[in-house]
């Protein structure tokens, strides 16, 4: 019994989860409509937990992210201001992302400062700056070009449920194609093997001849250039852009990857398995949201998930030593 609530507690939590909000909103939950919401409103925390999954697999992680959209973000809307095209803007925006994920793996990977550390402090850096460049101002209105908005409002029409047009949102489409891509990258490819490697003994991949270092700072660029691409798709979504739009991916993003690799045999991150949670959460506060409890609350109910996956995935190894 207990080995069936260590290996299937999660899948079991999730489906008493569908069931309660399905009895508890018989005519709103289990729609096609509301489905097609949730897509979109975790498609943004789906492209953030990719790429927090390819750093958690080497057993780091990223406090940054959050800033990192939020800046990622603002700079896009900052451009438009400037009358620069959509594309451009898109590609500097990255372009941030990727150079700030570089510069956390180059301060962990090369001085050798702790991920907690120089992560920490890049997010207090990276926060700061989005403040200064947008002198704390949501940028909004004509700045924003009704193309970039209408994308995230655009989809692609699958045709009539019920006598409702449905469409899978763009936001989804483009969450599910980086997922596509980290999955591949992580399980198919040399690279990822690699990666899952130094997570499990960093010694033993270096001496057997993985560029660690290298290895190191790539996987952050990565991370950094996902958290970008979420906070361009947030400000495509609300046409807008704020410095603190991206501060409650980083949490999210780390309580999905430590709720997914509670379904893997060894507890270790699997991007299959970070969907999972990305679900599990998403589910989770468009339930509770119908349900008007309070923002607060589902903060609470967020910290306690972690603790939960943590806990569980710590007395799982604990019990296969």
């Amino acid at each position: 019994m207990l080995t069936l609530l260590r290996r299937y507690g999660t899948l079991l939590g999730f489906a008493l989860i569908l069931v309660t909000f399905w009895v508890l909103l018989p005519d709103t939950f289990m729609t096609a409509r509301n489905w097609l919401n949730i897509s979109q409103q975790m498609s943004m925390l789906i492209v953030v937990a990719a790429g927090m999954t390819v750093v958690m697999v080497m057993g780091d992680f990223d406090l940054s992210v959050g800033s990192m959209a939020s800046l990622a973000g603002i700079v896009v809307a900052i451009l438009f201001t400037f009358g620069v095209p959509i594309w451009a803007a898109v590609g500097i925006g990255l372009l941030v992302g990727v150079v700030g994920g570089a510069i956390n793996g180059a301060l962990i990977a090369y001085v050798g400062i702790l991920p907690f550390v120089a992560t920490l402090a890049t997010l207090t850096m990276l926060s700061g700056a989005a403040f200064v460049v947008s002198g704390g101002k949501t940028i909004s209105g004509r700045a924003i070009p009704a193309e970039f908005g209408d994308f995230a409002r655009g989809g692609l029409p699958l045709g009539e449920w019920g006598g409702v047009a449905i469409a899978i949102p763009n936001l989804t489409l483009l969450a599910i194609a980086v997922a596509a891509l980290a999955w591949v990258l992580l399980e198919q490819t040399t690279f990822g093997r690699r990666l899952y490697a130094m997570g499990g003994n960093m010694e033993a991949a270096h001496l057997s001849g993985v560029a660690v270092r290298k290895l190191k700072l790539i996987a952050f660029a990565l991370t950094g250039g996902s958290a970008a691409m979420a906070g361009i798709m947030y400000a495509s979504r609300v046409a807008s852009a704020n410095p603190t739009q991206g501060s409650g991916l980083m949490l999210n993003a780390i309580a999905a990857v430590f709720l997914g690799s509670t379904l893997s045999e060894q507890g270790e991150p699997r991007l299959l398995y970070t969907i999972v949670g990305v679900l599990i959460l998403g589910i989770l506060d468009n339930g509770l949201t119908q349900l008007s409890v309070d923002s607060y609350v589902r903060q609470i109910l967020v910290g306690g998930i972690i603790l939960l996956a943590v806990s569980a995935s710590s007395l799982s190894r604990r019990v296969r030593r």
